[in-house]
């Protein structure tokens, strides 16, 4: 049987008694028994309280749990063991125990002069702050005897009462009695959705919150004065287990203690050790046999299972079991792979698109003709030999499937579609706000951390030092400044640590393709170039991974120095971090491959060297945007199989076993206390705490930036982040259901700062992809050539045209190949891509007018496609209003509504005061008829009485 202790305030000499000796007593032998056996025979008492749902009398639930650790001396742990045989009469003594520590000691003797110091600290923290919490009208009850050893749980149950003045205090919206009809579509519209629904019902989550309803209670913030308006026929589920525990956990950090000479909230004895842990309970078991139903179950069924990955996710009962912020993210995340299907059926489009083209290209026929014959100049300095542009043929054949005129359709149709995607999730979130009672909801200023707490209390400690009297203390820019001067360089030196391991690879990438063409045969150096730009993407993968977890940990410690006064102010610059950093370091490589590779080689005979023998990479004959393509799948694909998917999917269930097995090894129990089934918060406690949502939506933003930056090269990227989303979503579901604890209820009207890095993205993508069509690939030169140069309105001799002519004979000392005649011929002339002047012109090698004029319709090109398509995605914003229409004519109709039964309530007041007084003044009449002195005075005072009666 569980030892447990039901606190009260009991008068001081009474909190004397010693309960644990008298039990000790009974079970040395001096007190005997008879209901030994009965005891066996009883029904379990733990399924009275559903095993740690409610408390020991089966009627209060547990709203929250406090853990703490303690420790035990041997006497104690022997006596603890005794006291599990006694029986139920000494165990009723034990409950109306006092606090421990203030009462019931005295059997631990000498032994606790041996207690650690700062375990009494703790402990009488933990006193003075439950008793606070009992003045505070909160109900607890302790657990001391569980089967995780050390391990103390406090249970905390808020009556109606606290519930009542909390929900006042907070203005929470609550459902009143007054119901009222949600407007219908009419006519062909209304015909329209009866269609939709009826194709979408077998996608449809099989919960009643998902149902579409015509009928909503008017909601208004809870008022105890107003109780009449609410719907109070069910006290009991009133206020469901997501509100309870968020009043609970607003009395938890209201409340405080000041034993330790500064007030310290439950944020900071959670920081200090004094509490391991506190969080709300799960609402019971998911999966096993004879389980009661309850929402838990229900979304495990319907949200948290791989099966149900083509079904809606029914975010109402996400909101209801996990507060309104984490409902918020999982409807965005629907919403926003909702809008990757248009986007990944366009993307393949435009990927078929390039398919059926490729054999039509002229500029990839004339580069795979072997009758061309057109010799390249060497790739390295003396250990690279000529090669033909036919051996390039396969890249240029691929560089087709993306580098056509559709991809610049497509570039078009993703700034529209990031744009169409943020008006859409605006209104969605409208929608939220008004089924979830959220409209008019204002985010009040939040406690003070622990850790600015503890700041504020240093620096005051040293003004009294120095025998200054000051105001209340709080932090200034001064106080804070080494610590921004510290994030400042450290976030300067992650960004350069990130330039230098790109670096890196590319010296990898040019001693590597040196070092292959050397040692490989003729027939495999035309895969050259493709190894080596593979490797060094998987290089730059492992890399990029190790990178985020370790950047992750410093953002999170650069914060902390900062020490931030909210946990609002801490999320926000930690998000900022954290993007900072992870976004240079996802994009890095791409944005090498995109921009700068090839772009500042030289020509042959003057080439620019990074390292005496190591020159500049050069983009292959197609141009870079190949390997731009290779490098974003990879890294791509890469994050989300592995950091995404194994890491959320490995890690937590790595974590766990290693809990299970310390558990295992902890565990000093009986035979009959091992078999005994686990309370829930014991089972709660040995889930994963719940460490926010900043890693969920981070992952997602960096993933809509693949989707949206770098879309011109890979128009298949929309396609791999709906399979993505489609896992995630389940994924997460499952880890938030069954791997984590239950979180905190926040309410939260919005996603937050969320909202303006995708607003950034989505503005920057356009600038970008501006760009990589523009200079990186080769739509703009074709143009160019096909309306200023080509002779007969074709892209026939495209390629020579963009070949420049160089004389071997111009080489520097010591750069020409060690074998000119491996051709089985003496070359003279060697060609390589740019636009220079011929060896035989005056002017030789120098730019020529076709650079300035291919140069001159990028750049225009840039000017016209940011501007047009900035306007387009601003009309789209302006054209879609950010609130529906529906929704504005629902909340006008419910102000309208509350009006009027607040009219229908004073009307109904003034009724009644008007009756008093005309009954009042009739009794006043009749008492006046009354002649003798003493009738007059017996009738005055029945009257007085029947005004005091109404």
């Amino acid at each position: 049987m569980r030892v447990n202790e039901k606190y009260s305030s009991l008068p001081s000499e009474e909190k004397g008694i010693h309960i644990i000796n008298i039990r000790a007593i009974e079970d040395i032998g001096y007190i005997q028994h008879e209901s030994t056996l009965l005891k066996s025979l009883c029904q379990d008492p733990d399924a009275n309280c559903k095993y740690g749902l409610y408390f020991r009398d089966g009627k209060r639930k547990v709203d929250y749990i406090l853990v703490y650790h303690y420790k035990k001396s041997s006497i104690t742990k022997t006596l603890t063991r005794r006291i599990h045989h006694s029986d139920s009469s000494a165990r009723s003594i034990k409950q109306d125990q006092s606090l421990p520590g203030k009462g019931g000691q005295l059997h631990m003797g000498e032994s606790e002069q041996h207690m650690d110091y700062h375990e009494d600290d703790k402990r009488f923290r933990r006193e003075e702050y439950e008793g606070n919490l009992m003045e505070a009208g909160l109900e607890l009850e302790r657990d001391e005897d569980t089967k995780i050893h050390g391990v103390g749980f406090v249970k905390i149950h808020a009556p109606w009462n606290v519930l009542c003045r909390e929900a006042e205090f907070l203005k929470l919206k609550m459902p009143t009695k007054k119901m009222y009809q949600i407007n219908q579509a009419h006519g062909l519209l209304k015909k329209i959705n009866s269609v939709i629904q009826k194709i979408t019902e077998p996608i449809q989550p099989k919960v009643a919150e998902h149902k579409p309803q015509t009928m909503k209670r008017l909601s208004y913030p809870f008022s105890r004065e107003k109780q009449h308006l609410f719907d109070l026929s069910d006290k009991e589920s009133f206020f469901d287990s997501k509100t309870r525990s968020t009043i609970v956990y607003e009395i938890l950090k209201r409340t405080t203690c000041t034993k330790a000479k500064y007030s310290m909230g439950i944020t900071s004895l959670l920081a200090n050790g004094v509490y391991s842990a506190a969080y709300p309970l799960h609402d019971g078991d998911y999966e096993g046999e004879n389980v009661e139903f309850n929402d838990r179950k229900l979304l495990c069924e319907e949200w948290a299972s791989y099966g149900v990955f083509y079904k809606y996710q029914p975010i109402d009962l996400v909101r209801k079991y996990f507060g309104e912020k984490i409902g918020l993210y999982f409807a965005w995340l629907g919403v926003y792979t909702q809008m990757l299907i248009p986007a990944s059926i366009v993307g393949v489009i435009v990927f078929l698109y390039g398919c059926a083209t490729v054999n039509d290209n002229i500029p990839s026929k004339e580069m795979c003709d072997d009758r061309n014959n057109i010799t390249m100049c060497p790739l390295c300095d003396k250990t690279c030999n000529y090669w033909n542009m036919s051996s390039a043929c396969a890249a240029a054949r691929a560089s087709h499937l993306f580098d056509n005129p559709a991809t610049v359709f497509f570039s078009v149709f993703m700034a529209l579609w990031a744009a169409t995607f943020m008006e859409h999730w605006k209104r969605k979130q409208m929608r939220l706000n008004y089924r979830w009672d959220l409209t008019g909801f204002e985010e009040e200023e939040a406690h003070p951390r622990a850790e600015y707490e503890a700041k504020v209390l240093e620096k005051s400690l040293r003004k009294e030092y120095r025998h200054k009297k000051t105001d209340k203390e709080k932090l200034t820019w001064k106080d804070r400044f080494p610590a921004y001067f510290t994030n400042c360089v450290g976030i300067i030196f992650m960004i350069g640590l990130t330039f230098a391991i790109v670096f890196g690879v590319i010296i990898y990438r040019i001693s590597t393709a040196a070092a292959l063409a050397i040692n490989s045969t003729p027939s495999g150096r035309s895969s050259v170039r493709v190894t080596v730009t593979a490797t060094a993407v998987i290089i730059n993968l492992v890399v990029i991974i190790i990178l985020d977890e370790v950047y992750g940990c410093i953002a999170r410690w650069l914060t902390q120095i900062e020490v931030p006064k909210t946990d609002k102010n801490f999320e926000e610059r930690l998000i900022f971090k954290a993007f900072l950093l992870k976004f240079v370091n996802a994009y890095t490589p791409i944005f090498y491959v995109a921009f700068f590779k090839g772009r500042f080689v030289g020509r042959p005979g003057d080439y620019v060297y990074i390292f005496p023998s190591f020159r500049m990479e050069e983009c292959a004959p197609g141009g870079c945007l190949m390997e731009l393509c290779i490098q974003l799948s990879i890294i791509m694909l890469g994050k989300q199989l592995i950091q995404n998917n194994l890491f959320e999917i490995g890690i937590p269930k790595m974590k766990k076993l290693i809990r299970y097995i310390k558990l295992k090894r902890q565990r000093s129990l009986d035979h009959e206390e091992h078999m005994k089934k686990k309370q829930r918060y014991e089972v709660d406690y040995n889930l994963e705490p719940f460490a926010g949502l900043t890693p969920e939506y981070m992952e997602m933003i960096i993933q809509f930036g693949f989707v949206t930056l770098f879309v011109a090269s890979f128009p298949l990227a929309p396609l791999f982040a709906l399979l993505n989303n489609i896992i995630e979503i389940r994924l997460d579901a499952k880890k938030f259901v069954t791997e984590l604890r239950r979180p905190v209820a926040v309410r939260a009207k919005d996603i937050g700062i969320w909202y303006n890095i995708l607003r950034a993205i989505g503005k920057l993508a356009v600038i970008i992809n501006a760009f990589v069509i523009s200079f990186t690939s080769d739509f703009i030169p074709r143009l160019v050539y096909l309306y200023m140069y080509s002779e007969n309105g074709t892209m026939h001799g495209f390629v020579n045209h963009t070949l420049s002519s160089f004389n071997v004979s111009d080489f520097q000392e010591g750069t020409a190949p060690i074998d000119p005649m491996e051709h089985g011929y003496k070359v003279q002339i060697c060609r390589y891509k740019d636009y220079r002047e011929p060896p035989w012109s005056e002017n030789k090698y120098e730019i020529s007018k076709e650079f300035w004029a291919v140069l001159a319709a990028r750049l225009a090109f840039v000017i016209v496609f940011q501007n047009l398509v900035m306007f387009m995605s601003d009309f789209v914003d302006w054209i879609i209003p950010d609130i529906p229409k529906d929704i504005s004519q629902q909340i006008h109709k419910e102000k309208v509504l509350m009006v009027e039964v607040f009219m229908k309530e004073e009307q109904g007041k003034l009724q009644m005061l008007e009756t008093w007084k005309e009954k009042s003044m009739k009794t006043g009449e009749n008492c006046n008829n009354h002649s003798p002195k003493l009738s007059r005075t017996g009738s005055m005072s029945s009257c007085h009485s029947y005004n005091i009666d109404i």
